[in-house]
């Protein structure tokens, strides 16, 4: 008997995939986190969190330099993209290859080569460790919010936003009435983008602040290299309810605005 291929074996990777990447991590990571070196069932690592100042500390200033770094990335990056996508400012791609480009280059380089400008100007990691950390933070991922947001301005119903400039609105009230609320889906996949990468990341703030700023990243990496694999193997299942939490909100703003945009 012949076997007749069908479009649902082209699925038999990606699941071969999800199981071996994704679902067998996730389940040794929580297999960690709820045992003893013995293998036993234990709280041990819950306790250990929620009973030690230094990992909530590390935590809130993980979610302070996640927001901070999210809003001043977006606040930079989109009249930037605005300017890229339209046509009257930009013509050419090769100006938004310009910004896109730093994203081609070894992450490490990037961070040491922003370390050594820094250190040049005078704002070294070991004078100003918070400052240079929200710098190269800054630096490394305002590229993950131009392309987004750049992608989306490009689909901008540019008859819309004529319309209300023919029917009398000011500059502010085109904005906040036609440009913003067709942009938000490019907002917030920007957010998402840089938020959570941000909390994670551990090579930019050990660079870059000569080791005295460590974020959620930094102290997930020590647990391991310290063999505290139930303590690591906790904090990592903070992150991932974080995402989890993350895209749940997006999700529901998603689906506000799309309702909205229905109706208008």
């Amino acid at each position: 008997m012949k076997l007749r291929f069908q479009r649902k074996y082209l699925c038999i990777p990606y699941f071969i995939f999800l199981i071996l990447f994704v679902i067998i991590p996730i389940l040794l990571i929580v297999y960690y986190a709820f045992t003893d070196s013995n293998g036993f069932f234990t709280f041990d690592a819950l306790v250990n969190f929620f009973s030690s100042t230094n990992k909530l500390n590390v935590l809130l200033v993980s979610l302070l330099f996640g927001v901070l770094n999210t809003v001043i990335c977006l606040i930079i990056g989109y009249p930037i993209a605005y300017i890229l996508a339209n046509k009257k400012y930009n013509s050419n791609y090769v100006i938004v290859m310009l910004f896109v480009m730093p994203m081609w280059i070894n992450f490490v380089l990037r961070t040491g080569a922003t370390r050594d400008v820094l250190s040049w100007i005078g704002l070294s990691g070991g004078e100003h460790p918070y400052l240079a950390t929200m710098i190269g933070l800054v630096y490394n991922y305002l590229p993950f919010v131009i392309l987004p947001l750049y992608s989306t301005m490009l689909k901008l119903d540019r008859s819309q936003i004529e319309a209300a400039i023919d029917l009398g609105c000011n500059r502010y009230q085109v904005f906040t009435k036609s440009i913003f609320p067709q942009s938000i889906p490019g907002v917030i996949s920007a957010a998402m983008m840089v938020f959570m990468p941000t909390m994670s990341s551990y090579v930019i703030p050990d660079v870059l602040s000569e080791g005295k700023v460590i974020l959620f990243g930094n102290s997930i990496y020590l647990n391991y290299s310290n063999y505290q694999w139930g303590d690591g193997s906790f904090m990592a299942l903070i992150m991932l309810l974080i995402v989890v939490i993350s895209m749940l909100v997006t999700r529901n703003f998603s689906e506000k605005d799309e309702g909205k945009a229905s109706t208008w």
